[in-house]
């Protein structure tokens, strides 16, 4: 066996042995491009020549199969049920005011802690809102856009009376 071979079958072993501590689905497109690469090896003396063959084979199966890889490796996984509440409709229970710290919203029977993107805007009681994402335990939401035309959201108190923050912080 020459050298050259060996070599790339070192890179082929470091390369799985990354994937397997990873498994990013990354290290295992130039372990193959490195297989390949060996092969060249017993017919092309030239190492600048297994280098290319390396290099463009790596790069190839990375972008053309990783995503399709990827796409039929993730079939098992799904939305938590929380992650699934994004882009659903809310109505909120108690105001929302993020600097009061206040806000409750009713979505699929459960009540959550809800806060607005936006400090200083207060959403009413019994308006229906967008869950936009989730923070923690807290529900982020907006105004329904159907809504926005209908009802007219209020500036926050605290942001008017900047005594009441200060008073909170006691």
């Amino acid at each position: 066996m020459n050298t050259q071979f060996i070599f790339w079958l070192v890179i082929v072993a470091a390369c799985a042995i990354v994937e397997l501590l990873t498994m990013g689905l990354t290290s295992i497109w130039f372990a193959a491009g490195a297989l390949v690469a060996a092969i060249c090896s017993l017919f092309v003396p030239y190492f600048w020549v297994q280098l290319v063959i390396f290099v463009v084979v790596s790069v190839l199966l990375l972008v053309f199969t990783k995503p399709i890889a990827v796409k039929f490796l993730n079939v098992g996984k799904f939305k938590s049920n929380a992650e699934s509440l994004v882009g659903k409709r809310a109505i909120v229970t108690s105001e929302i005011d993020n600097l009061k710290e206040i806000g409750e919203v009713t979505v699929s029977g459960l009540d959550w802690s809800a806060r607005t993107e936006n400090d200083g805007v207060v959403i009413p009681k019994n308006a229906v809102v967008v869950i936009k994402k989730i923070e923690g335990v807290k529900l982020i939401v907006d105004l329904d856009e159907s809504l926005k035309n209908v009802i007219t959201l209020e500036e926050s108190d605290a942001m008017l009376n900047p005594e009441m923050i200060e008073d909170q912080d006691d």
